[in-house]
């Protein structure tokens, strides 16, 4: 059962990434951990760091508000603003990196996310599409897929804990 899909893709001349991450969980508690705030802040930032959320309102028109807080205390803020939600199948949002004020620094990204079940798995499969090719390689340079392989990680972790 270790030999989960993981793909990860960089296109440059579209300006988007590509993510493809299978769980040994069923649709819905993967579904759950990215929506329900108190299972998302366990594992949404790459360890050392903690997710904080401050306001979760999962719903179209609605956003999550968090923070990325460092060991030592400093706090990355940032939006999603949720555009479409199809129940255990698809979310889409725009994430932008903000002040603790709640103002966004654009431009963002755009994030499709899409949930599907089979054999027994999860394949998470995540279009991030950003406005700007800047935006895109200032992420990969700050370590996102890294940071964002090892945040998957620790989803994966919690998964097997809570399905237990």
């Amino acid at each position: 059962m270790n030999n989960l899909l993981f793909d990860f893709t960089v296109d440059k001349t579209t300006k988007t990434v590509f993510i493809t991450r299978e769980f040994a969980a069923d649709l819905s508690l993967v579904w759950d951990a990215f929506t329900k705030q108190e299972i998302l802040d366990q594992w949404w930032a790459p360890k050392p760091f903690e997710s904080r959320t401050k306001v979760m309102d999962f719903k179209v028109g609605g956003r999550r508000f968090y923070a990325m807080v460092s060991p030592e205390g400093n706090e990355m803020w940032a939006i999603h603003k949720y555009t479409a939600i199809t129940p255990k199948s698809n979310i889409k949002y725009l994430n932008a990196f903000a002040d603790k004020d709640e103002n966004p620094m654009l431009p963002g990204s755009d994030w499709d996310l899409t949930f599907t079940e089979q054999n027994e798995k999860t394949k998470l499969s995540i279009t991030i599409y950003n406005d700007s090719l800047e935006r895109m390689e200032k992420m990969i340079e700050m370590g996102f897929k890294e940071g964002f392989t090892a945040t998957l990680n620790e989803l994966n972790e919690l998964l097997t804990t809570l399905k237990k």
